[in-house]
């Protein structure tokens, strides 16, 4: 048993010695390719659509608030002529 346990140890030890040498640059490779892996989203034919169906959508509210805009800015513009034509109206 003395012998058995005198090349056991130190064959335990160089074994320990390998497998952190080998084994901390395995897991850092491993590690870097799941973080790359999770970093970058698979785009699909899906996403693309529908990334596309929701600018058309923006496109278009843009155009109406612009128009929704121009009629206030006119309406203003009629108010403000009237306001005007009243208090002039009324002076004389």
């Amino acid at each position: 048993m003395g012998d058995a346990a005198s090349v056991l140890v130190p064959l335990g030890g160089m074994f320990m010695i390998v497998a952190i040498v080998l084994g901390i640059p395995m897991v850092r490779l491993m590690s870097k390719r799941l973080d790359a892996r999770l970093a970058t989203p698979a785009s699909s034919s899906e996403t693309i659509a529908r990334l596309e169906r929701i600018e058309h959508a923006i496109d278009a509210m843009s155009v109406e608030v612009e128009r929704i805009a121009e009629g206030q800015r006119f309406t203003t513009k009629l108010l403000s002529e009237r306001a005007g034509a009243r208090a002039g109206g009324s002076e004389t």
